[in-house]
């Protein structure tokens, strides 16, 4: 990453390598996804205890559980026995958490319940204790609706790490944000890091989005505050336009892979992106209401398709750009803009940092 770091005229991005190649990618779990604070789903869509919600993360099977306690907890997704995927799809496993293979169950706080004749006529060996034997627990976080692990259980507190975000929302009461909608747009064929830098610049909006939506370039501006990095609009009532997204909004990121948005003056909007490989990233966005007011079905039938008109031209360009890492010209990584696309730029430094690291 030699051009990437050189200091002596306009920056230029990551190279292609970085959004093509296998060994980057697993470099990429084996680092930022495993040290990191990992954004992996959303609280509202575990509601009843038992639920269970099974992910990947860097690789790595992970499943989500909702308790007795009503608290939601993740544990590797494999059984202590033979290492069996324990859930491969979300549903709600009641008291228990069973393995289809040999009947080895699990409270859902994870603790290890019965092992039928794993001794032989006997439930359990000689030696053998049932409390070395339980589900391995992961770190968690949860902020509001928004389910965060760290899988090498080394990352500082949350609440430490997130903070230059979290004081963007001191204002919200969130006991009265709600989701009302979710976009499920499925497999896109770009890299993950394309979807966030999209998010993160606003120099494509009056280009990319010039038929949904009415935020000018020039009142725009960038926002770098640590693991917080976007860009931002404020706009006056008069120059908003009906059926467009022309509101004062925030966009927000949380390294490695949150997406927040924030409109004004009653909207919240948050993307989990799950990279799949280099190439491949799945995507769904939840749209909350934050004044805990009624929203009819066709507020929310226009929400829905304002963002997704807005999300698929957003993919199209995402795909180009991962079409374009194969020709040899994207092998510097291309030019940042120094003052629309800094923000960028401290996404890519933390990613090249978190990789050599």
């Amino acid at each position: 990453m030699s051009t990437f770091f050189q200091k002596d005229k306009l920056k230029h991005g990551l190279p292609a390598s970085a959004y093509t190649d296998v060994d980057f990618f697993r470099t990429e779990c084996d680092t930022l996804f495993t040290n990191n604070w990992v954004f992996v789903g959303f609280a509202h869509e575990l509601p009843e205890t038992g639920d269970t919600y099974p992910i990947t993360v860097a690789g790595t099977p992970v499943v989500l559980i909702k308790n007795n306690q009503g608290q939601i907890a993740a544990f590797h997704n494999a059984c202590s026995h033979r290492c069996l995927k324990l859930v491969d799809e979300p549903k709600n496993v009641g008291p228990m958490l069973t393995c289809p293979y040999h009947s080895w169950t699990y409270s859902l706080d994870g603790d290890l319940c019965a092992t039928p004749f794993f001794g032989g006529k006997e439930h359990h060996p000689e030696g053998f204790n049932m409390s070395d034997h339980g589900l391995k627990s992961i770190k968690i976080a949860i902020w509001h609706d928004w389910i965060f692990i760290n899988l090498s259980g080394n990352a500082p507190s949350f609440e430490d790490y997130a903070a230059p975000l979290i004081k963007n929302f001191d204002d919200i009461n969130f006991q009265q944000v709600r989701p009302v909608a979710t976009l499920d747009f499925g497999e896109i064929s770009t890299n993950w890091k394309f979807l966030m830098e999209n998010y993160i610049e606003p120099y494509h909006v009056q280009f990319v989005h010039r038929t949904t939506t009415n935020q000018p370039l020039e009142d725009h501006y960038t926002i770098i505050d640590g693991v917080c990095v976007g860009s931002a609009i404020d706009l006056d009532d008069e120059d908003k336009v009906k059926e467009s997204l022309s509101v004062s909004s925030r966009y927000l990121t949380l390294f490695p892979n949150f997406i927040i948005g924030r409109y004004a003056p009653d909207q919240i909007g948050v993307y989990l992106n799950v990279p799949v490989n280099p190439e491949r990233t799945q995507q769904k966005r939840v749209i909350y209401t934050t004044e805990g007011q009624t929203v009819s079905n066709e507020e929310v039938e226009a929400m829905k398709k304002l963002w997704w008109d807005v999300h698929k031209e957003d993919h199209a360009i995402c795909e180009r750009l991962q079409l374009g890492r194969a020709s040899p010209v994207s092998k510097d990584g291309g030019l940042l803009s120094p003052h629309w696309e800094n923000s960028v730029r401290a996404f890519q430094e933390m990613i090249a940092k978190a990789v050599t690291d």
